[in-house]
């Protein structure tokens, strides 16, 4: 039998492919999207031009961006033929992930999707472009089709995350709303070979279509430990309430032996650098008089943070970007059931970009595991 190589729980720290999507340096606090800061681009850049240097490895001038946002601004219209789909999967009790899961499984086909293992790389890179785009559609048709509303026409005139937000709420955005949620999908579009991520390559290794390719990774995202943290964060500032409630709250949780969500992060050693610049989103949402809530978790995060040092020296555990996630989505209107739906309308564009590189590299996905059960008897099995 071939040698294995044994490697840490949970990969960590395994290099196991090539990209030149982006990476994390977890020590230093620093990620990027290919060659450029990620905090940096979203503290200057639309979603579009991420989006755009994702696809094609550069970012856009004027002319390419005109262009760019109109071929994304026609791929957002959700297939007539899936409205029906929509209609059915939204009036069962299922996850908003689980109801997502089941329309792009139906939908494949309305889409046009064909196994990657059969196309040129411009047609996945134009597959990639359609699923990613008509997923904030779909979202928001299972959302207002389960509550009786009427869906919203796509905006074409409207930026991505300005268009997925009116498409949820119904109502147009103010431009700070629309900003303050195109910063936190910016910081969210990548982030390493994260659990989604990584699951989403082991799916396209295999040559499938896209369809199958995202409906693995938001497997892995419907976690808990994954992409439900933001909703949970909020429910934890629910609970705690006051400040001064705080610090016992703490103790309490860390006594069950519970996460804290919102602090700490599996690769971060440093803080976060995504929660530094989604606070200041907070606080420019506050200036624009949403301020109560934003108040409230800047308050608490000081009494959790001063706790959490205290109870843990020897294990940092600074603020991560789900913390002010959650603050940020509720402030602009969106309802908490649709916090982790909104980490997947960013976090797809990461998905397809991977997903069309895996494909490129033609390798399956295919490790082995150490067997540890019952020694292995070779004669023949009892009758």
């Amino acid at each position: 039998m071939q040698a294995l190589i044994d490697v840490p729980a949970g990969l960590n720290n395994v290099a196991v492919a090539n990209t030149e999507i982006g990476s994390v340096d977890g020590d230093a606090g620093f990620y990027h999207y290919r060659q450029y800061d990620a905090v940096e681009l979203a503290r200057t850049r639309s979603l579009e031009d991420v989006w755009y240097l994702l696809d094609t490895g550069e970012l856009p001038d004027s002319d390419a961006d005109s262009r760019w946002r109109a071929t994304l601004a026609g791929a957002r219209a959700v297939p007539r033929e899936l409205h029906p789909v929509i209609a059915a999967v939204a009036a069962t009790t299922a996850s908003p992930l689980a109801q997502l899961r089941a329309v792009l499984s139906a939908g494949g086909s309305a889409l046009g999707l064909h196994p990657m293992l059969d196309l040129t790389e411009a047609e996945r890179r134009a597959q990639a472009r359609r699923v990613a785009a008509v997923v904030p559609g779909i979202l928001a048709g299972l959302y207002r089709s389960a509550r009786g509303l009427r869906p919203v026409e796509p905006q074409p005139s409207a930026g991505h995350a300005a268009a997925y937000l009116h498409a949820v709420t119904g109502m147009a955005p103010t431009e700070a709303h629309a900003r303050a949620l195109e910063q936190y999908l910016i910081l969210t579009v990548d982030h390493g070979f994260n659990a989604s991520t990584f699951t989403g390559r082991v799916a396209a290794s295999t040559g499938a279509d896209l369809a199958d390719v995202v409906c693995s990774a938001i497997g892995a995202l419907a976690g808990p430990l994954h992409g439900g943290a933001p909703s949970r964060a909020l429910d934890a500032l629910d609970a705690i309430g006051t400040p001064d409630r705080a610090a016992a709250w703490v103790r309490a949780e860390v006594a069950a032996g519970r996460r804290i969500m919102g602090f700490g992060h599996a690769v971060y050693r440093a803080p976060d650098p995504r929660s530094a610049l989604l606070r200041q989103v907070a606080e420019s949402l506050a200036k624009e008089g949403d301020g109560a809530l934003v108040e409230q978790a800047i308050a608490i995060e000081t009494e959790i943070l001063t706790t959490l040092a205290e109870l843990k020296p020897d294990r940092p555990l600074p603020s991560n970007v789900e913390f002010y996630a959650g603050v940020i989505m509720a402030t602009v209107g969106l309802p908490r059931e649709m916090f982790t739906p909104t980490f997947a309308v960013s976090r797809v564009i990461g998905w397809v970009t991977h997903a069309v590189e895996q494909a490129a590299a033609g390798k399956l996905i295919r490790p082995s595991a150490h067997y540890v059960g019952p020694p292995v008897d070779r004669a023949a099995v009892p009758v």
